[in-house]
């Protein structure tokens, strides 16, 4: 495809511009996307991500900031910068400001897992993690202050649970 503004090079970047729900898409070779003031990034990476992410929300403090990890020596500072944690003693040393990002990537600070799909339907467990995932909901949704929605899914884990107990 040919840049739309040069009408010259090949364009290289695709931009796209969402605006009161108009989408706006321009295709510009990079000296036209330079021009327009888009930098464009040469890698993406998960790491990338997450330092993004991890900047969203309420902003820890200079004194959380620089919070040290006793093993590897890393700030919270330098996890926001990076993306990664140094090491495996940092999980405890951020664990304050880990478990507000955790929740807002997965929903949960808490991991459940998964189980084959041959032993759920065997054992009657699917009812369980169904259950579970319905916990998750209720969490959410009384979180969101949902109340209605949030008693729905209450009755809904205690049909799930009656029917988990009652199966031999």
């Amino acid at each position: 495809m040919i840049c739309q503004v040069c009408a010259k090079n090949e364009a290289t970047v695709e931009f796209t511009e969402i605006i009161n729900d108009e989408v706006k898409q321009l295709h510009l070779c990079d000296d036209c996307a330079k021009e327009k003031g888009i930098e464009m990034e040469q890698s993406f990476s998960i790491s990338d991500l997450l330092a993004g992410i991890s900047g969203l929300g309420e902003k820890p403090s200079g004194e959380e900031l620089s919070v040290k990890c006793g093993k590897c020596g890393m700030t919270f500072e330098d996890f926001q910068k990076i993306g990664r944690l140094g090491c495996g003693e940092c999980y405890g040393a951020f664990r304050k400001n880990l478990l507000p990002l955790l929740k807002r990537i997965h929903g949960s600070a808490r991991h459940i897992g998964k189980s084959p799909k041959e032993i759920d339907e065997t054992d009657g467990k699917k009812k369980i993690s169904e259950a579970q995932e319905l916990r998750q909901k209720l969490q959410r949704a009384i979180d969101m202050e949902e109340f209605e929605e949030a008693a729905r899914l209450r009755d809904r884990i205690r049909s799930l649970e009656k029917k988990a107990k009652d199966k031999p």
